[in-house]
């Protein structure tokens, strides 16, 4: 049995402890949180507390807040005994302050209240200053997850940002799509087949050799046609950036 003790009270805590709550090898002892009106989603399920001068001993911490308060919060724990992680993508392990006992423990993957989610296909990529909390982590992240890596930090940072690229900005461009659907009085629903084989496509074969579209075939009338029905100058020049930057990448090959 692996104990656990969450702080904080938003969309990675929900989640992580939803999934924890189902396996029978894992008991969560304690959710921590500031805000006591967050809190009322585990109330009942287990104990929970706004002081965190009240921290129960546990195997493992896991603190999912805001990167920023990451270092913070983890003053409360430096004189636990047991493995003090974060969440985070973009923060260090060394950013906790305690014991010498760190460690992360990253769900890939983006989470949204009361959207349920599927761990068993989520890459948890874990990391920890000792090899005997990198077992422990390992077997907690297995009891979850079919997809457990070992990554540092700095590669954690890389790969943050990689899926910065892969999904806030590509939903992004979502958003302008339903946009321009909504001005012609389109549904959006006739973009979601694309988006999906574009999704699959990329999944399945590299990024690179699934690129279509008038950029790369240098389809310069179809553009200009293109820029001319944007009314957003934001979008126009988004649309230009990253019409430039595929013709740029694909020039030699055409």
């Amino acid at each position: 049995m692996i104990s656990v003790v969450i702080i904080g009270s938003g969309n990675i805590a929900q989640h992580l402890f939803s999934v924890f709550s189902k396996q029978s090898l894992v008991k969560v002892k304690q959710v921590v949180s500031r805000n006591s009106k967050a809190l009322s989603f585990f109330n009942s399920k287990t104990r929970i507390t706004t002081d965190f001068t009240n921290i129960e001993e546990a195997d493992v911490y896991i603190i999912a807040v805001n990167d920023d308060a990451i270092a913070t919060v983890s003053q409360y724990l430096k004189n636990k005994k047991g493995i003090v992680t974060h969440t985070s993508g973009s923060v260090a392990m060394q950013s906790i302050k305690n014991n010498g006992n760190r460690g992360v423990f990253y769900p890939l993957q983006t989470f949204t209240k009361g959207q349920e989610i599927s761990f068993k296909e989520i890459p948890i990529c874990i990391e920890a200053e000792k090899e005997d909390s990198k077992r422990v982590l390992k077997e907690l992240a297995s009891l979850i997850s079919n997809s457990v890596y070992n990554v540092s930090s700095s590669e954690r940072k890389a790969l943050h940002l990689a899926a910065v690229f892969v999904n806030n900005f590509t939903n992004h461009l979502y958003s302008i799509g339903a946009e321009i659907c909504r001005e012609a009085n389109l549904s959006f629903d006739l973009l979601k087949p694309l988006i999906t084989e574009t999704a699959n496509k990329a999944a399945l074969i590299d990024p690179k050799n699934a690129q279509t579209g008038p950029a790369k075939r240098k389809d310069y009338k179809t553009m200009d046609a293109h820029l001319e029905l944007l009314k957003n100058e934001k979008n126009k020049d988004i649309y230009a950036l990253l019409s430039d930057a595929i013709k740029n990448k694909y020039g030699k090959e055409l």
